[in-house]
């Protein structure tokens, strides 16, 4: 999009992995450079411990590998639409609310922004997930508020919100050269959303579009669940998950879910859980994995172990196989992990995206064969079983490969030049 003068505004993309901010101005990249020249910021936040003090991003996560003291939090946006997000939680030894946290990480993207830019933002045009919650209209609505109400904390005065599939949508009508009808896969880290648009070179300037928007859906799944799934198949069973009680009951289970799932894993560490573990373990059949558990929780290795498994399952996108050296927990220990294990993982996930989008297209009263173009975005969108999956459902599609990380970034940036000037 040619322009004369800077737009006004920016657009936010909160993202569960990564965020970016978009903006608009003459002869420039649309993405502003906020971490080391890079266009993305990991949604990452680090409370150092040592030195009192937070860190974000790629430091946040280089501070917590390099073995510094302190609390890490990742998955942020997958708070919002959380009973979490109304409590609080212990940081730097003080009990801080869930919503201050989106604050302050909101709040360095905002700063971040402006300093590149040289110039303040107080119009935005934020990302959402089609929903935040799934089948809850009330608490839908309560998590877009709260968002609402953190970025007015932060300056923002005029803030609006911009599906994010539909601004994936935006960004790739800037280089089409005929209209074409498309769907939108967005597989984020917390949600998959979907957007069926009618896309045309002659309507980019068009401010109103909801007539070529033909429809929109979403499941809450994205790649923190494949990640989920992976770990409690392939890994959380080297730590006794599945493992049987003398009473042949199967061990209770909350332990390693909280270990698969990135914004719970401080949970294990409280100190009631290890007393609850350490009764456990006399009425296990084989403590071996239970005694593992033990050793990593000791180390407070949950997220590296995490940050492995997710490794992991971006190395299967392209690879037969991967395999995790545990030797900081047990000598010569490895979980191995083939895609056919990964893929039989999230089988039941790669179904539920299957009917969110034969739903959307039933509602929208378009048959498969009717698209034209099925575009690919967010950084899970590249598991191949997905989009063999999705492909089956739209064999005349072509298929199209967006930016992973920063068509909706664009995309917000567009619509917030249309919106605000």
């Amino acid at each position: 999009m040619s322009l004369a003068v800077p737009a006004r505004a920016c657009g936010i993309d909160f993202g569960t992995s990564n965020s970016t901010v978009g903006w608009l101005r003459p002869d420039q990249p649309t993405l502003i450079p906020l971490e080391d020249g890079r266009i993305t910021l990991p949604s990452v936040v680090f409370f150092n411990q040592e030195e009192r003090r937070p860190a974000f991003g790629r430091q946040a996560l280089g501070e917590y590998l390099d073995g510094y003291e302190g609390r890490l939090m990742r998955s942020l946006k997958s708070l919002l639409g959380s009973s979490l997000l109304k409590g609080d939680t212990t940081v730097l030894g003080s009990a801080v609310p869930f919503k201050q946290i989106l604050g302050l990480f909101l709040g360095e993207l905002k700063k971040r922004a402006e300093a590149a830019a040289g110039r303040p933002f107080e119009q935005v045009v934020l990302g959402r997930p089609v929903f935040f919650v799934d089948d809850d209209p009330d608490a839908d609505r309560e998590a877009a508020d709260t968002l609402r109400a953190v970025a007015a904390g932060l300056g923002f005065t005029d803030i609006s919100f911009q599906y994010e599939p539909i601004a994936a949508a935006f960004d790739y009508e800037a280089t089409l050269a005929r209209e074409e009808l498309v769907l939108i896969v967005d597989i984020g880290g917390g949600t998959s959303d979907f957007s069926l648009v009618r896309l045309s070179p002659d309507r980019r300037q068009v401010a109103e579009r909801q007539d070529d928007i033909l429809a929109t859906g979403g499941v809450h799944i994205g790649g923190t669940d494949f990640d989920k799934q992976l770990s409690l198949a392939g890994v959380m069973p080297l730590f006794g998950y599945g493992s049987r009680m003398k009473s042949d009951a199967p061990m209770p289970t909350s332990t390693h879910l909280n270990l698969a799932t990135w914004h719970t894993i401080n949970a294990v560490y409280a100190q009631k859980h290890r007393l609850a573990l350490k009764n456990m373990r006399y009425d296990i059949v084989d403590p071996t994995g239970i005694d593992r558990l033990f050793r990593l929780i000791e180390q407070r290795a949950g997220h590296w172990l995490a940050m492995q498994v997710e490794d992991s399952k971006i190395e299967l996108t392209h690879a037969a196989e991967r395999r995790i050296d545990l030797t900081r927990i047990e000598a010569g220990l490895t979980a191995e992990l083939p895609r056919e294990l990964f893929e039989s993982a999230i089988a039941g996930q790669l179904e539920r995206i299957g009917a969110s989008i034969a739903g959307l297209l039933a509602r929208a009263g378009i048959a498969g064969e009717q698209v034209d173009t099925l575009y690919f975005t967010g950084g899970s969108s590249a598991v191949p079983a997905l989009r063999q999956s999705v492909a089956r459902l739209l064999p005349q599609a072509r298929t199209v490969e967006g930016d992973h990380f920063g068509g909706i970034g664009s995309g917000l940036a567009i619509e917030a030049f249309k919106r605000y000037g």
